[in-house]
């Protein structure tokens, strides 16, 4: 009688947790979601600015008289550059979009799982038979929806941030630096940037195309971390764990 008491308060509790909207363990893995989602955003806003820069300055023409008259876009030279910041800032998005994704979908596929291990719980509570096929597989399956995906996110960002802070501030300082006066008229103090100007900076932006990929790269890899290699890894350590424990028959 204890026993079926016991998991009927388990099964109401559960089926509370289901139910309760402002979970706070969901909520604290929709807000470490969130945060990704916020620092990719500013990263693809600093990655347009910059390809903006780059598609105008390649359009910029200038007139030709020594051999014969025409024009010619001397700054065309930067394409292959802003190709790859433009393929970067596509992935980049893709992060960014699939983030959100993750925080908006994290609460109804936590409140199933949950909803799963209610449903296990209370037919253990009927049935009195603890290591029953079903109600076992049912309640560890339910568990990790309910808990191990959102504990995997919780857990994600204690870890993300000692792994890949001092990089990420490493590389975004030097994307910064290199792209300080890349920003329109304002940035350069002039209401029409001319052509001296655009070469001026596509010039630092070639010279130092190399370190600028570089840090590109480093920042996309610290976002593509946080959000998908590191919490997969946790899911996939704690989905091992329940699928042994759903496995598992206890000996008689």
């Amino acid at each position: 009688m204890t026993r079926r008491l016991l998991l009927a308060l388990l099964c109401v509790l559960a089926l509370t947790a289901a139910l309760f909207r402002d979970n706070p363990l969901v909520g604290a893995a929709q807000g470490y979601a969130r945060g990704v989602a916020t620092t990719a955003a500013a990263s693809y806003v600093t990655l347009r600015t910059l390809n903006a820069f780059l598609s105008t300055a390649q359009e910029i023409e200038v007139g030709l008289s020594f051999i014969a008259s025409g024009s010619a876009r001397p700054l065309k030279v930067l394409e292959p550059i802003d190709d790859t910041v433009e393929r970067i800032a596509s992935l980049v998005f893709g992060v960014m979009v699939v983030t959100g994704v993750i925080a908006v979908a994290l609460g109804p596929v936590s409140a199933i799982g949950l909803a799963m291990l209610a449903i296990a719980l209370a037919l253990w509570a009927a049935s009195g038979r603890g290591h029953a096929g079903l109600p076992r597989r049912l309640a560890w399956y339910g568990g990790f929806l309910g808990l191990a995906l959102p504990l995997a996110l919780v857990a994600s960002e204690p870890l993300a941030f000692s792994l890949t802070e001092t990089t990420y501030q490493r590389n975004i300082a030097l994307v910064e630096e290199i792209t300080a006066r890349v920003g329109g008229s304002d940035a350069l103090g002039e209401d029409e940037p001319g052509l001296t100007e655009y070469r001026q900076l596509a010039n630092n932006l070639w010279r130092r195309a190399d370190e600028l990929i570089g840090a590109l790269l480093a920042v996309l890899g610290v976002h593509v971390f946080r959000i998908f290699i590191l919490p997969l890894m946790l899911i996939g350590g704690l989905f091992v764990v329940a699928r042994h424990f759903a496995r598992d028959t206890p000996a008689r």
